[in-house]
């Protein structure tokens, strides 16, 4: 069993530096910003040249370990989804193979969505650099995207947030969502067989604002 886990992380080890040199570098330019799909939504970060890039990932290893050298390691995705669960996260540099994670990386997507132009590359990159370290993370108000949309063009802002917010926005902020908040509130109140001012204001005053929002 001891050569087996031996022998696998030996072939771990070569397939990753394989997939390192299989790089070609020259297509990457300091201060550019990447862009890879992962298992719920897009991954960004700033490339600083020599195959390292910046980027803010969730992660849950540096709060119950110590080990370094396993906190070094390439960002699975349950360590990623129990950082955001507990809002830990860092910006640091990983290699382009350890941030693709698997998938195809995309440069400078943004600047076409973004009417911002971009900073000096140089300039980018220092941003990217003199960020790195723990963060508070949050979903919503600071994520990967708000980082790399500061560093690049100078806004914390993201895209992925906003879409979300807006989908969220039609699915509450609906004509079915204010039926269905009266039906609920019309059988909680027959169910408690208490009709008061206590119980069909809020039932009249949530429908009608949530009918007003749509």
């Amino acid at each position: 069993m001891f050569l087996y886990q031996l022998l696998n992380v030996f072939y771990v080890a070569s397939q990753k530096e394989d997939d390192d040199s299989k790089l070609d570098l020259s297509i990457y330019n300091r201060g550019d910003l990447l862009e890879v799909p992962r298992t719920l939504f897009t991954h960004f970060g700033i490339y600083l040249g020599d195959n390292r890039v910046a980027h803010l990932i969730p992660d849950i290893l540096p709060v119950i370990s110590k080990n370094k050298s396993a906190i070094a390691k390439m960002v699975t995705n349950n360590r990623l989804l129990m950082g955001v669960i507990t809002k830990v996260a860092s910006v640091r540099v990983d290699s382009l193979t350890d941030f693709a994670y698997g998938s195809e990386i995309l440069i400078n997507h943004m600047d076409k969505v973004c009417s911002q132009p971009p900073l000096d590359g140089d300039e980018v990159a220092r941003r990217a650099e003199k960020l790195l370290g723990s963060v508070t993370y949050s979903l919503l108000w600071y994520n990967c995207e708000h980082y790399v949309m500061y560093c690049r063009y100078g806004m914390a802002i993201s895209y992925q947030t906003f879409q979300f917010c807006t989908s969220v926005r039609k699915i509450v902020c609906s004509r079915m969502s204010s039926y269905l908040t009266a039906l609920c509130g019309v059988g909680a109140i027959m169910y408690l067989g208490c009709v008061t001012p206590l119980t069909v204001l809020p039932t009249l005053l949530i429908s009608f604002t949530i009918w007003m929002a749509a």
